[in-house]
């Protein structure tokens, strides 16, 4: 177990019963469907449609209770220091690399995103680059608007009987390869962890094998530093001459300049990016890539999940998520926090407490309640290398006292009566 540092915060404990409604703020334009789960709950929602700075965030966070946010903002240890009330982080999308989640671990703040909503938009996608790459739809398409006609078959082809290979098999590898196959393709894929194959989608080695067997390369891993640059010179150079790079999961993951070069040599036929090492915070900032106006290249704006149907369904899941936190407790699906659960239970007070991870918490929380002559009826306590996250139940008529002892402990980093 390992030890945090003694300056961890401590933070104040709360009443039995709060008198105040939930503070909710979305930035970003999260979802309606996110709005109508919160507002069913009475929570006060406030709303703003862009992306925060540092300094701005911390002054909108004051008595905020949960967070949600997408892509463009980015809650650094600094923020999570200053929002002394905040209890969770949502990132209504895949990614939480736009928060500092050791930092919100350590100060007991679950963070929660949704790995599952947009996996569907983000696969047909990519199916639909892949048809246009290999068909030089995207070049024909702005010729004819320019007024050119040029009607070719030169290194247009089906993509039927080709093989896609997958770096990242995931929810959306998953997905992309079911597809893939139902299209004609082949597929192989390559993940760092042993996956289950779906359909007759086949598992190679090594990166290596994958990027020479492949016609299509699609990009489906996160941003670690393992996945950084993990497409440079190098592995552009491995690929077969003559195929196409397809990139949707994180700017960090591919070497742009070496891939405009391999494009511009030749050696690759063509390329779909949806997303950059650097990438604009708001619609009406200026873009700039090495990869604009390069034959049969596919830029799109990061909008690989950017579908009705999948916003919808990632505000219903994030929004969920934080709801079951403030009302049950529940952290199951954080990114950043032990994953525990316990259902209500009817006539008890139910205590949240995080602590530092360290020997004898549980004897210490057990103790203040023999010695306040209170019976546990239900407890769980799940830990992670850092901290400690234990839900109680108990009577009703001493769980003011039991929290405020609890609390009172010098491992203790925040302490709440839920209920």
């Amino acid at each position: 177990m390992k030890p945090m540092t003694p300056s961890a915060t401590k933070f104040q404990t709360t009443p039995p019963v709060a008198k105040e409604p939930v503070k909710v703020l979305l930035l970003e334009n999260i979802h309606q469907s996110a709005h109508e789960l919160f507002r069913s709950r009475s929570f006060e929602i406030e709303t703003r449609s862009s992306a925060m700075k540092e300094d701005e965030l911390i002054a909108a966070l004051a008595g905020v209770d949960m967070l949600g946010i997408r892509s463009k903002t980015h809650v650094t240890a600094r923020v999570l220091e200053k929002a002394d009330k905040l209890l969770s982080i949502g990132c209504f999308c895949i990614g939480t690399n736009q928060v500092d989640l050791d930092a919100a671990n350590r100060r007991g703040v679950p963070v929660f995103n949704a790995p599952f909503s947009n996996t569907r938009s983000v696969a047909e996608m990519i199916i639909a680059e892949s048809i246009m790459l290999a068909r030089q739809l995207g070049d024909r398409s702005r010729e004819v608007h320019a007024g050119t006609w040029k009607k070719v078959s030169k290194a247009c082809y089906e993509i039927r009987g080709k093989t896609i290979g997958l770096i990242g098999y995931g929810h959306i590898g998953q997905q992309l390869g079911v597809l893939a196959e139902a299209m004609g393709m082949r597929v192989v894929y390559y993940d760092i962890a042993q996956k289950l194959p779906m359909g007759n989608n086949r598992a190679l080695p090594t990166l290596e094998a994958l990027l020479a067997e492949s016609d299509f390369v699609s990009l489906h891993v996160p941003a670690t530093p393992e996945t950084h640059n993990m497409i440079g010179a190098a592995e552009l150079a491995h690929m077969r001459k003559g195929a196409y790079l397809l990139n949707a999961s994180r700017g960090s993951v591919v070497v742009i300049p070496a891939l405009a070069e391999a494009l511009k040599s030749g050696h690759l036929a063509g390329a779909a990016i949806d997303v950059y090492p650097e990438e604009p915070e708001s619609n009406s900032d200026g873009f700039l890539t090495e990869l604009q106006k390069l034959p049969n290249v596919i830029l799109t704006p990061h909008i690989g999940g950017s579908t009705e149907e999948a916003q919808e369904a990632i505000g219903r899941e994030v929004s969920r998520a934080l709801t079951q936190l403030v009302t049950t407790g529940a952290t199951t699906g954080a990114v950043n926090f032990p994953n525990v659960e316990l259902p209500p239970l009817k006539a008890t007070h139910r205590i949240l407490n995080v602590h530092r991870n360290v020997p004898g918490v549980l004897r210490d929380v057990n103790r203040i309640v023999s010695d306040v002559n209170a019976n546990i009826d239900s407890q769980v306590l799940s830990t992670d290398a850092n901290i400690g996250y234990l839900i109680m139940d108990l009577s009703q008529d001493v769980s003011a006292e039991v929290s405020r002892r609890i609390g009172a402990l010098e491992t203790s980093i925040r302490t709440r009566v839920l209920y």
